[in-house]
């Protein structure tokens, strides 16, 4: 039987969210009904509530989730009743052209449920990402959820459903950051902390993390950057030769911009190493542009790469890096600075253009 259960929705542009009853119908043969127990309050879902994503309303917001499975439908093997899970948006198909030429992280054809969730007048909703997680339970497809340990906390564990996954994936992943390499990172919210968190996963000596909010620059400190850069009231060139003189005068191997407008890209491109790797994780608007001498292009090589989901494939990299924040060696704890419940959502997107927290995460007793 379909089941109603509180949510929180985007009615319209840039109107706030609304916690309201919605309707959850049966799943589907591959469809999984999951108890959600927290989930990350994320800038994709401020940019669903403003608009910023698509015109799809109403949206059921959130997808930085963990839970437990509820219920499956009849032709689900992928995962059992009682799981302990993470939510994915890459839940890869293995048969669009990505998948068959062996790059599944770009998944042209990923799976959702089968069915809308609904409000309680029959107004379909969309699920941001696929998923709609600020709710006490939400319908996905069986391989959107990923068993990681039970050991792990959900409000830690669903962190990697997004964010998390993003910031550490553009280190690990698409900037393939090398054991001895320098690593900088531009913009130290929960993307770029988790990137300087991945490139000393990864083995880099030389972690540079910039920013203009000396919260973010402490906390960037705190995961284990070795040098920080206050980049407020600095002109380019004056970031790029900072990051110079501690890369021993070339720049780094890998420039990691986490912010994503054509100021912080075009300090990325130059505060690069001849050679080296510029990253993009920050979701630029629609609309924006980007000027570059094509001369330097050529002239400075490397790569200029961006990074979708940090690249990730969720079933070999969730369950990975659960343990190893289960042996201490990623501390992802150290993302969480808030918890709220579903009615504190709207505020907790509003923070958000404060820049202070770097996740709150929604927890469902």
């Amino acid at each position: 039987m379909p089941q109603t259960v509180k949510a929180v929705i985007a009615r319209a542009k840039e109107q706030p969210a609304e916690l309201v009853d919605i309707v959850i119908p049966d799943p589907g043969p591959h469809d999984v009904i999951v108890d959600v127990e927290a989930c990350g309050v994320c800038h994709t879902d401020l940019a669903y509530r403003d608009g910023g994503i698509t015109d799809d309303f109403p949206f059921l917001l959130g997808h930085e989730a963990a839970g437990r499975v509820a219920e499956i439908g009849d032709a689900v093997t992928h995962v059992e009743v009682g799981d302990f899970v993470v939510l994915n948006w890459r839940a890869v198909c293995g048969q669009c052209r990505a998948c068959r030429k062996g790059v599944p992280q770009y998944c042209f054809d990923t799976h959702n449920a089968s069915e809308s969730m609904t409000l309680e007048d029959g107004t379909e909703l969309t699920a941001a990402l696929g998923i709609g997680a600020f709710a006490e339970r939400t319908l996905v497809h069986e391989k959107q959820c990923t068993k990681v340990s039970e050991e792990a906390k959900p409000e830690v564990a669903g962190l990697l459903g997004c964010g998390v996954m993003a910031g550490l994936g553009a280190a690990l992943n698409t900037g393939e950051v090398r054991r001895g390499e320098s690593v900088a990172v531009i913009g130290l919210g929960g993307v770029g902390s988790a990137a300087i968190a991945g490139a000393v996963l990864a083995g880099a000596t030389t972690v540079v993390g910039l920013d203009i909010e000396k919260e973010k620059l402490k906390a960037a400190t705190d995961l284990g950057a070795t040098h920080v850069i206050d980049t407020k009231d600095l002109s380019r060139d004056e970031i790029v030769e900072k990051v110079q003189e501690l890369t021993g005068g070339f720049g780094a191997d890998v420039v990691i911009d986490a912010v994503g407008i054509p100021q912080t890209y075009e300090t990325a491109f130059y505060a690069r190493d001849l050679a080296g790797r510029v990253v993009l994780v920050g979701v630029p608007r629609p609309g924006v542009e980007l000027t570059l001498p094509l001369l330097d292009v050529f002239g400075r090589g490397g790569a200029l790469k961006s990074s979708w989901y940090g690249d990730c494939l969720p079933e070999r990299d969730f369950p990975y890096l659960v343990d190893l924040y289960l042996q201490g060696r990623l501390p992802l704890e150290r993302f969480v600075t808030g918890t709220t419940d579903l009615a504190g959502v709207e505020n907790a997107l509003n923070s958000l253009h404060e820049g202070h927290v770097l996740r709150t995460v929604v927890v469902n007793d």
